[in-house]
């Protein structure tokens, strides 16, 4: 069942005036810790979520050196915990405050990143007593909520936000046609995602320099990896609540892959929360400068309606 936010509404009550307080915590790792920061509002009762980051060097807060500076994680907890809602928001193994954790960071794949999930609800559950973890998975972390939920009977539940519905190669070949300016590199990039979808390398002696990100070398394992998944598929096998959230003006991940996973689980809630973009911000306008803008900047908050939504849901008896 999906419904549109209405933004005049706020699903679940704020919760004191008291500032929440920030923790550093650990999880094991493979060869480190992995590391995070609860953030936990003044009463301990409530639910907790660990909020899974997005692709690449994507940290903690939802940031990323390649000018991602939206903190889009971080004002999610920060929005999460007024109304009551403990989270633990993570850096990826071999990544920034994780960066022990493995001794390269490219040498992984999705079931990796689950395993880590895995690891996070114990310790989790083990600080805080909880008797589960809901997951909370934005954009490729969506896959790994799936990947790691559907086997651990300690998730709550999902909440899945700018999550993919189809195969990662079909995701990414439609962002690369949706931008005119890849015209000259497209033929270049589909070939290259039909041979990783294939479970073949990608010769990239030749390749246009711009594509070298998305298929380099030490990072074509896990692009394999990531390519191999059908959210939806894995979705339909899911028996636990779910929330699908999607942004209006997402220009990353279509509607209709949110549709398509919403078609996927007849348990499934889809909110649809207008005007807002890909990195949860408010974007008022169909320009995708203007949409790309709201990636860098810090002190535009979140769209209305990402918090009141989840709160609203994980307020309802068993997330229904």
């Amino acid at each position: 069942m999906s419904f549109l936010i209405n933004i005049a509404m706020a699903a679940g009550a704020m919760v004191g005036a008291a500032a929440p307080a920030e923790t550093p915590v650990e999880a094991a790792g493979p060869l480190g810790p992995l590391k995070g920061t609860m953030v936990s509002p003044a009463s301990a009762e409530g639910p907790v979520m660990l909020i899974i980051p997005g692709s690449g060097p994507t940290d903690k807060d939802g940031n990323s050196p390649l000018g991602i500076k939206a903190a889009s994680y971080k004002l999610l907890a920060e929005g999460l915990a007024r109304r009551g809602i403990a989270t633990v928001r993570i850096d990826k193994r071999g990544m920034f405050g994780s960066a022990g954790a493995v001794a390269d960071a490219n040498a992984v794949t999705i079931q990796d990143y689950a395993d880590d999930v895995r690891s996070w609800i114990g310790s989790i559950r083990k600080s805080t007593g909880a008797s589960c973890v809901w997951l909370l998975g934005h954009s490729e972390g969506a896959l790994v909520a799936l990947a790691a939920g559907g086997g651990v009977k300690d998730a709550c539940g999902l909440v899945l936000v700018a999550a993919p519905g189809r195969p990662l190669g079909q995701v990414l070949g439609e962002q690369l046609r949706a931008n005119p300016a890849n015209a000259p590199i497209l033929d270049q990039a589909l070939a290259a995602i039909a041979s990783l979808e294939a479970g073949k390398p990608v010769d990239t002696a030749g390749m246009h320099p711009g594509l070298m990100p998305l298929f380099a070398p030490p990072i074509q394992k896990f692009m394999m990896s990531l390519m191999s998944y059908d959210p939806a598929e894995m979705l339909s096998r899911y028996d636990k609540p779910v929330l699908i959230l999607h942004g209006q003006r997402d220009i990353q991940v279509s509607e209709e892959d949110a549709r398509r996973l919403e078609k996927a689980n007849a348990k499934a809630k889809l909110a649809i929360i207008p005007n807002a973009n890909h990195a949860l911000k408010t974007v008022s306008s169909d320009d995708r400068a203007a949409n790309m803008a709201a990636y860098a900047d810090p002190a535009l908050p979140l769209a209305p309606g990402f918090v009141e939504a989840i709160a609203g849901f994980l307020a309802k008896p068993q997330g229904r």
